[in-house]
């Protein structure tokens, strides 16, 4: 996401410096446009020198994994809260006038779909409950320290460029993968979760947009599809795109995972300027044409489980 989002800024003529510490990216995405500089935003110090003289900060650092939060908290929770605290002392310190925060969709839990911005937070993951204490924080920040800001709610964002060699999250990218290395994609329980897949080039301008509309400032937005799909549907669609003749796999479900989750779109019309142009079956295609030509890949368990007790097997053949 933060790749598509350098490149739309820049397309616009925007001066961009990009940080990531490529934990899940590659060089590959990073733009020649930008000044890159490769860090980890859990360094406070490092933090300081590249906020200096910034006018707007998009923080989208993140190690997006509901499922494996549970297994994996301490981690993943000093991954998703430690940057916010760092980014905003800076921001402060060095005036930076707005912060935008890709938050997620996994704030609202286990409620009642469509998620409208007005529901209270009620997640239902550490990896959840790690996003609404940023999206919280930021808020107090911006009350006692006059920063704008702006929270971003996207989800099941895919397409080009996703780390197709992460087992653990973007589950499309991980069906996409399994099924170049001749292996069926994997569902958990009985595939009738529902979920609005949203497509990357539909998610960019909006959140592109969140630093840059005024109308947008100190709001709460969802952003992504309005289209939903079973995730059986979604499978089936995904084997296709890549035009193979195969069957998903079932497996046991998967502890704490929420059943029916989609978001209302409205305001992010009003406010961001969002469109759903891409259907899953088109975005598929397009993201499927660009993996078959960067190859099937070898998976990559980047964050070890910190609990083995209730783990999907599959997770525990690699990730010790």
């Amino acid at each position: 996401m933060g790749s598509w989002l350098v490149d739309e800024l820049i397309s616009r003529g925007h001066e961009v410096t990009s940080v990531d510490n490529l934990m899940g990216g590659y060089m590959r995405n990073v733009s020649k446009e930008c000044l890159f500089v490769k860090m980890d935003v859990r360094d406070g110090a490092k933090v300081d020198g590249v906020v200096k003289g910034k006018d707007v900060v998009y923080h989208l650092a993140a190690y997006a994994a509901e499922g494996q939060s549970f297994f994996s908290p301490v981690a993943i929770n000093d991954i998703n809260i430690t940057p916010m605290n760092n980014i905003l002392v800076s921001a402060v310190n060095h005036g930076v006038r707005r912060v935008v925060f890709t938050s997620s969709m996994a704030v609202y839990g286990e409620q009642k779909p469509p998620f409208d911005e007005d529901m209270p937070c009620q997640p239902a993951d550490p990896y959840g409950a790690a996003k609404e204490y940023c999206e919280t924080v930021l808020r107090i920040f911006s009350q006692v320290h006059g920063i704008e800001h702006v929270v971003i709610r996207p989800h099941n964002v895919f397409g080009p460029r996703q780390n197709t060699a992460d087992p653990y999250r973007n589950v499309l990218g991980i069906w996409i993968n399994r099924i170049m290395r001749g292996l069926p994609p994997l569902i958990y329980g009985d595939g009738r979760q529902t979920r609005a897949f949203s497509y990357i080039e539909d998610v960019t301008p909006a959140i592109a947009n969140a630093g840059l509309n005024r109308k947008a400032v100190g709001e709460t937005i969802n952003v992504g599809s309005d289209e939903v799909h079973s995730v059986n549907d979604a499978a089936r669609q995904a084997i296709l795109a890549m035009g193979v003749k195969m069957k998903p796999e079932h497996l046991p479900e998967r502890p704490g995972e929420v059943k029916h989750a989609f978001s209302t779109v409205e305001k992010s019309e009003e406010l961001l300027d969002y469109r759903t142009r891409h259907t899953l079956r088109q975005g598929l295609e397009e993201m499927c044409d660009w993996a078959k030509a960067l190859g099937p890949q070898e998976p990559t368990y980047t964050l070890p489980l910190e609990i083995t007790k209730g783990a999907p097997p599959v997770w525990l053949r690699r990730a010790m």
